[in-house]
């Protein structure tokens, strides 16, 4: 019976290590997200056809790619951890946040690998993707592709909101960066008041929030109880 029970807690005591350990890794996948979408804001080209076949345009959006593949494995982890005290607030932010992670992928790498080859012999297309893009009236219907993009402000709006105020009213990992994810959501309507070069640097809140819970997450240090 006692070589059972040491058995039997050997293998919770495994199986606790392994998953603190991913959610610790998973930490550090937000913190590249994180850094990911501050490069992003900072360097994202105006949103103009002219920009498509510089090199900027398409590192930029190759690192959008990689901010979104990060941000999903980032978000399971920064929910995972906190998932007891957030709950359905937190559920809610974590499935909106990486859904939108999923949609943005799909549009960075269409912007990342696709754009760039076609700039010259379909600048229709092109014209057409930008005025999706900017809220601009064109005569390219790009259907299912618009409503999307369209949807994607709302759901990380709101995600970004749920997710921030859950991280904040749970209180495990730093309430403040979860209010500046919240905050940083939310400031998304201001972009369009802004020059098109600007705009992008509305994301730089949420980039930094992002890292600093993923650089939270991945410092923690389990205690001799847990």
């Amino acid at each position: 019976m006692n070589v059972s029970n040491g058995v039997r807690e050997e293998h919770k005591s495994t199986a606790t290590e392994t998953t603190f350990n991913l959610i610790r890794w998973a930490g550090l996948s937000a913190l590249l997200a994180g850094i990911c979408y501050v490069f992003v804001g900072v360097f994202h080209p105006p949103n103009v056809p002219s920009s498509v076949t510089s090199t900027r345009w398409e590192i930029v959006h190759i690192v959008a790619c990689a901010m979104s593949f990060f941000g999903v494995l980032g978000m399971a982890g920064l929910y995972a951890r906190q998932a007891k005290r957030t709950g359905w607030l937190g559920l809610a932010g974590f499935l909106l946040l990486t859904f939108w992670f999923v949609l943005i992928m799909g549009f960075s790498f269409v912007e990342a690998f696709v754009l760039p080859h076609i700039a010259t012999t379909a600048p229709s297309f092109l014209q057409g993707w930008f005025g999706m893009l900017t809220g601009s009236a064109t005569n390219v219907k790009l259907g299912s592709l618009a409503t999307l993009w369209t949807l994607s402000g709302p759901i990380y709006m709101l995600g970004g909101l749920l997710f921030g105020i859950a991280t904040f009213r749970a209180g495990i990992l730093p309430r403040w960066a979860g209010v500046l994810l919240a905050l940083g959501t939310l400031l998304a309507p201001v972009a369009k008041a802004l020059p098109n070069a600007s705009q992008p640097k509305i994301a730089i809140p949420v980039g930094l929030a992002l890292a600093w819970l993923g650089y939270a997450l991945w410092s923690e240090r389990r205690s001799p109880t847990s």
